[in-house]
């Protein structure tokens, strides 16, 4: 039977079943083939005010915290690839209304790719630049 004479409910298991197989395989990768990563002291964090374009970076210890504009950012961790100190960095953050403690963005953070998991809020951002050690 040909493609062309299969009903479009068919058609469509098709289409849906070869992606369902592809996004399958990209999902599994397997763990052995991820880079090492080492776990940096601090990290460089770029802020940005988007009503007004003033940038501002600012080095948060592991731990700690740091006022970038009008939001408090917290760092709990902050990891790097071990072949590569210079690599990719990515740091889980924490990011707050100073007024009443809201959580804006909570989660891990990737310099290379900020939209990836990225703060939504009107008037900051916040992304990663690089982590530090020592």
């Amino acid at each position: 039977m040909r493609l062309a004479q299969w009903s479009g409910r068919a058609r469509l298991r098709l289409v849906l079943g070869v992606l369902g197989l592809g996004l399958a395989g990209l999902i599994s990768t397997p763990v052995a083939a991820q880079e090492p990563a080492e776990r940096g002291t601090a990290a460089v964090l770029r802020g940005l005010d988007k009503v007004n374009g003033h940038t501002m970076d600012a080095e948060v210890q592991v731990g700690g915290s740091a006022a970038i504009f009008g939001v408090i950012v917290t760092l709990s961790e902050c990891r790097y690839p071990k072949d590569n100190p210079t690599g990719d960095a990515y740091a889980y953050l924490t990011v707050r209304n100073p007024q009443n403690g809201e959580v804006y963005f909570e989660g891990w953070m990737i310099a290379s790719s900020p939209a990836l998991s990225a703060l939504d809020h009107s008037r900051y951002d916040v992304w990663v630049m690089r982590c530090k050690s020592s």
